[in-house]
C-alpha cells in the first residue's frame, strides 16, 4: 500500500472513533439541556477541556508550545466553535435526538462548497455526485422531510453551517502547523470565557451526578476535537464530513438506549446510503490528484463510445 494509502486509512480510523466520541458528547448535550442553559455547561466542560489540553502540551517532551502560528484564522475559528456549539445545544434541546442528523448529515455539502475557496482543493465531479448521494440518504431517513420548518431546524441549520465553516477552518491551520493540542486549546478557551460571563445570569444548582455528566463531556469532546483536527490533516474536508454521517450509528444506539427512540427501517436504508457514499469519498482521496479513476480508465478503453466520460471526471 502506497503511503498515500496509508494515510488516508488512518484518518479513516480516526473519524471513526471521532463520530463515537462526538456521539456521545451530543447524548450527554441533550441531557443537560433539558434542565439547564447552554452556559452551565461549556462554562465546564470548556475549562475541564482547556486544562486537559494544557496538560497534554506539558506531558510532551520538553513542553509543547500552545502558540499558533495562524493567529487570525485560530480567532475565527475560535469564535466559529462558541456560536456553533451554542447553536447545536439548542438544536439538540428543541429537536428530536435523531432528527439533528438531518442538518449533520448537509455538512458534506456546504464542506464541498466552502473547501473551494477557503483550502484551494479541487473537489472532482465525481465526488461531487457521491456528497450528493449521501445527502439523499440522509433524507431518506426522514420521509416526512422538512415540510414544517420550526425555530429548531433553523437553529440545527445554523449550526450545521457554522461546525463546518469551524472543520474546514481547522484543516487549513493544519496546513501551516502541525499543533493539534492548540486547535483544541483556543476553541474551548474562547467557548470558556464567553460561557463564563454568562454563566451568573443563568446558573442553577447541579447535583454531583450531573457534575459527572459534564465531567464525561468535557471527557468525550476533547477526544473528539483532538482526534478531528488530526483527521482534517490526513484528509480532504469534503471527504472527512461524510465520513462523520457515521455517527448516526452511533445516536440510534444512544438514542434508543437512553431517549427510547426506535428507529422505522427506512432509516437503515439512508444509513446504507450515506455510508457508502463516505467510502466512496476515501476512494476518491486515495487516488493521485490529475489521474483519472482506474475504473473509468477501463470503461473508457473497452467501449470507445464512453471515452469521454474520463474526460468530463477528470
Amino acid at each position: 500500500m502506497t503511503g498515500l494509502g496509508r494515510t488516508t486509512l488512518l484518518g479513516t480510523a480516526l473519524v471513526v472513533l471521532y463520530t463515537l466520541a462526538i456521539s456521545s458528547a451530543d447524548a450527554i448535550t441533550k441531557f443537560v439541556a433539558q434542565g439547564y442553559a447552554a452556559p452551565q455547561l461549556f462554562a465546564f466542560s470548556g475549562a475541564v477541556v482547556v486544562a486537559m489540553s494544557w496538560i497534554g502540551a506539558r506531558m510532551k517532551r520538553e513542553g509543547q508550545s500552545l502558540r499558533t502560528t495562524c493567529p487570525r484564522a485560530m480567532a475565527l475559528r475560535a469564535a466559529l466553535t462558541v456560536v456553533g456549539s451554542v447553536a447545536f445545544f439548542y438544536a439538540f434541546k428543541l429537536l428530536p435526538f435523531a432528527e439533528v442528523f438531518v442538518f449533520i448529515g448537509m455538512m458534506p455539502i456546504f464542506a464541498g462548497l466552502f473547501s473551494a475557496p477557503v483550502l484551494g482543493e479541487h473537489v472532482r465531479p465525481l465526488a461531487w455526485g457521491a456528497l450528493a448521494a449521501g445527502f439523499v440518504g440522509v433524507l431518506c431517513l426522514f420521509p416526512g422531510g422538512l415540510a414544517s420548518v420550526s425555530l429548531g431546524h433553523l437553529v440545527a441549520l445554523f449550526a450545521c453551517v457554522t461546525g463546518t465553516l469551524s472543520m474546514v477552518l481547522a484543516r487549513y491551520i493544519g496546513k501551516h502547523e502541525s499543533n493539534s493540542l492548540a486547535q483544541v486549546f483556543y476553541p474551548n478557551l474562547a467557548l470558556f470565557l464567553a460561557m463564563a460571563m454568562a454563566l451568573p445570569f443563568v446558573y442553577k444548582p447541579m447535583p454531583m451526578s450531573d457534575l459527572a455528566w459534564v465531567g464525561a463531556y468535557a471527557g468525550f469532546l476533547f477526544a473528539a476535537r483532538w482526534l478531528s483536527v488530526i483527521a482534517l490533516r490526513l484528509l480532504a474536508a469534503y471527504a472527512v464530513t461524510p465520513l462523520m454521517n457515521l455517527q448516526f450509528v452511533w445516536m440510534v444506539v444512544l438514542g434508543a438506549v437512553f431517549f427510547g427512540e426506535v428507529p422505522a427501517a427506512n432509516i437503515y436504508l439512508g444509513v446504507a446510503i450515506v455510508i457508502a457514499s463516505g467510502v466512496f469519498l476515501v476512494y476518491d482521496q486515495m487516488q493521485p490528484e490529475g489521474t483519472p479513476y482506474p475504473w473509468v480508465t477501463r470503461l473508457g478503453t473497452r467501449f470507445p463510445i464512453l471515452k469521454f466520460v474520463v474526460k468530463t471526471v477528470d
